[in-house]
């Protein structure tokens, strides 16, 4: 139990540093390097936020958890979304946005035109990344922590 409050309490600490850098330091900032961490951090908080569903879910016993973290992330879009009321857009947005994370991992080429940032990977498809789209992600973890504190306070 105590695992599962920490990585809440880390995810909400992240989101709360998100959401000051995302409205207030990156319009005055615009660094590509700083859209590229709410990325990042946003991932990390989401990640935790799973972890702590499945720690919870599997202490009472609901879900099987397994080692790789495929199998687990099935395991929460199938079972452990619908209860904590994620819905299925908001599971696509957590996907797309890990797939953006793992692409900037693995990207050959980022680099910023205008208010975009624009990341090739190793086959030269484009993904373009505006602040609207970190905003998005962003308010899909502050959405997703509200509904796992719903759920817990039940």
């Amino acid at each position: 139990m105590r695992k599962f409050l920490e990585n809440i309490y880390e995810a909400e600490q992240i989101i709360t540093r998100l959401d000051h850098i995302v409205y207030v330091t990156y319009p005055v900032v615009k660094d590509k390097k700083l859209l590229l961490k709410i990325l990042v951090e946003t991932r990390i908080a989401i990640a935790r936020m799973i972890n702590a569903i499945l720690q919870y879910e599997f202490l009472f016993r609901r879900i099987k958890l397994y080692k790789t973290p495929k199998e687990n992330m099935k395991t929460f879009i199938n079972q452990c979304a619908p209860r904590y009321n994620i819905s299925q857009n908001e599971v696509r947005l957590i996907i797309n946005l890990f797939d953006i994370v793992d692409m900037h991992k693995n990207s050959t080429f980022e680099f910023r035109k205008d208010e975009k940032l624009v990341i090739l990977n190793q086959d030269s498809s484009p993904k373009v990344i505006v602040l609207e789209n970190a905003k998005e992600f962003v308010g899909i973890a502050k959405q997703m922590l509200s509904k796992i504190r719903q759920v817990m306070s039940n």
